[in-house]
């Protein structure tokens, strides 16, 4: 019995931790299966309403949240907000049943890396999950576009941007250069020779100096 507690102990340290949040109790049921049933991802909780998840999620945060963005009660929007507050915050993907940009553009703006439309399969769910963990954005062009313009200076405040960009280090400009070129995690730790937590110590820093709370922010405040 010990042996395999231990083992079920490093498995579920090793994997991706996910959560569901979405008030449909089958399409609930079917991602936390989805998950469950995946190498290297181990489902830790799933919840009908956004209350329910922060409630849960008081002592940890699991590593990435598959959350609705149409939840009873509490948006989904409201919640991603709440969750990306929080120090450490998971990373939140956004589930909808349509492209809706101005309301995808608030989850992204308050904190979300990256959004699925429905009804999700499951290779796009587990892919998309991975994507994230490992510093992906997954968005459609047209998402990515907004998110972008909406960081471009107006006239009366151009100051701002250039300087948070010169509170930056020479190294955290750098990797800020390939997160903006769609390099992953991994990919940035290879392509400078650093190790993997490293690139995630200088990325947090990067959104701290950048007030920002996503990759697709600080993409954003870099090329605008």
């Amino acid at each position: 019995m010990l042996k395999v507690r231990q083992s079920d102990k490093a498995r579920r340290t090793m994997a991706i931790s996910v959560a569901i949040v979405e008030d449909d109790e089958r399409v609930r049921k079917s991602l936390a299966g989805i998950v469950r049933r995946a190498t290297g991802c181990v489902c830790v909780g799933d919840y009908g309403s956004g209350e329910e998840a922060l409630a849960a999620f008081t002592e940890e945060a699991p590593s990435v949240v598959v959350m609705d963005i149409n939840l009873p009660g509490m948006s989904g929007v409201e919640c991603a907000r709440r969750l990306a507050e929080r120090e450490p915050h998971p990373l939140i993907i956004m589930l909808t049943v349509y492209q809706d940009t101005d309301t995808i553009f608030e989850a992204l703006r308050v904190g979300a890396s990256g959004y699925l439309l429905k009804p999700v399969r499951a290779e796009e769910l587990l892919a998309a999950v991975r994507d994230v963990y490992e510093g992906g954005a997954p968005l459609s062009s047209n998402i990515a576009r907004k998110v972008v313009r909406s960081f471009l200076p107006s006239p009366a405040g151009t100051a701002a941007p250039a300087a948070e960009a010169t509170a930056l280090s020479p190294r955290e400009r750098e990797i800020l250069d390939l997160l903006a070129q769609g390099y992953l995690y991994k990919e940035i730790a290879d392509q400078l020779q650093i190790g993997y937590r490293t690139v995630h110590t200088h990325i947090e820093r990067i959104y701290n100096k950048m007030h920002v709370r996503s990759r697709a922010q600080a993409v954003a405040k870099r090329l605008a």
